[in-house]
């Protein structure tokens, strides 16, 4: 494959600290998960990620998922999320599945009101975030629907299976469904062929990168114009020298080594799986990924795995853009503030212009 054309738009000065609204943002963060119920299951988390046995993992689940609950029940009460539904078109579609059993994968679409009825929609086919293991698509629903009026796409939003009732790679498997199916059914859905985006964020971010995986594998990355794994999860540095890790990776290290454990059907036998840690991918199979874009924060506790992935895809000509918001962290990345403002939701917008749209 050629190598990608990068337009070199993005180059954040990083500074070490956070400044401006992006301290602030952080600091509001800080306040709302310091005392409370959001304290308490924070404490909890943390205590049941040091324990190795299946009944604290059981606990450890149950309490990932029900912090994910609470943010998803303050993204939907955001007024300019509310404000921008009132002008999309949401529809929704089921795509049959034989990998894992027979499973219908919900795909939930959201069509701004003024391309309803066009041929030549671009695309963007979301993996939600959530750790791969809590969520739902339908949580990132409010934010995806700012997201297509802003950026004048449709957003599939894919509704894969979680772990750990599903195992890797049938996660992974769920989401490359959904890709081929629209690849397939383009004209039906309204989509130009040539304008499809693949995305996902956090835990959404390794289900996006291992479809990556995937279409390469299978020779078919020529079907999208564009991969966008956002603050990801993409290999097991979580397993390493706790010293050696940023401030924020080495406060979530037991955590991740947990979810990583849900995630697996056999550790032992997948540790150099790039369908369970696409960061592992090879030379060969990341020379044919799709033209990538990997966004991150300078304080995401993924950006070592990250930075790794994004050196690795420019050697093999793979990459197009490694945007590192400065100063942020995972959870600001994530927060409605962030996204939002100018930083992020001007960054997202250009992105899908020049790289989506032209």
């Amino acid at each position: 494959m050629e190598r990608v054309q990068s337009k070199n738009l993005f180059n954040f000065p990083l500074k070490g600290l956070a400044e401006g609204a992006v301290a602030e943002i952080d600091a509001q963060i800080r306040a709302v998960h310091s005392s409370g119920p959001p304290a308490e299951i924070g404490r909890k988390i943390n205590e049941l990620s040091l324990k190795d046995d299946e009944e604290s993992r059981s606990q450890l689940l149950s309490m990932i998922r029900a912090n994910n609950t609470g943010l998803a029940m303050m993204v939907s009460s955001v007024p300019p999320f509310q404000e921008a539904a009132k002008n999309i078109q949401a529809t929704e579609f089921k795509v049959p599945t034989s990998h894992d059993g027979n499973f219908d994968v919900l795909v939930e679409v959201y069509t701004p009101k003024t391309l309803v009825g066009r041929s030549d929609n671009a695309a963007f086919i979301f993996a939600h975030g959530g750790g791969c293991v809590s969520g739902s698509a339908h949580d990132s629903k409010p934010y995806l629907d700012w997201m297509a009026l802003s950026a004048d796409m449709v957003a599939f939003n894919v509704d894969y299976r979680l772990a750990p009732e599903a195992k890797c790679p049938n996660n992974v498997k769920d989401f490359y469904e959904v890709v081929k199916y629209v690849c397939q059914n383009a004209e039906k859905l309204g989509i130009d062929p040539k304008k499809i985006c693949i995305a996902g964020e956090s835990g959404g971010g390794y289900v996006c990168t291992g479809a990556c995986v995937m279409l390469a594998q299978n020779d078919e990355s020529h079907l999208i114009k564009l991969a966008m794994p956002a603050i990801p999860m993409v290999d097991d540095y979580a397993f390493s020298d706790p010293g050696a890790m940023t401030l924020e990776e080495r406060d979530s290290h037991t955590v991740m080594r947990q979810v990583w454990r849900m995630i697996a059907a056999d550790m032992d036998q997948q540790a150099e799986d790039p369908l369970l840690f696409p960061g592992k991918a090879s030379d060969e199979i990341l020379a044919k990924f799709p033209p990538t874009i990997l966004v991150e924060g300078e304080f995401d506790m993924f950006i070592t795995s990250a930075a790794r992935l994004a050196r690795r895809l420019r050697r093999a000509g793979r990459l197009l853009e490694f945007v590192v918001f400065p100063g942020v962290t995972h959870h600001v990345c994530l927060w409605p503030a962030f996204r939002m403002g100018e930083m992020f939701d001007g960054t997202i917008k250009k992105i899908i212009q020049e790289y989506l749209h032209k």
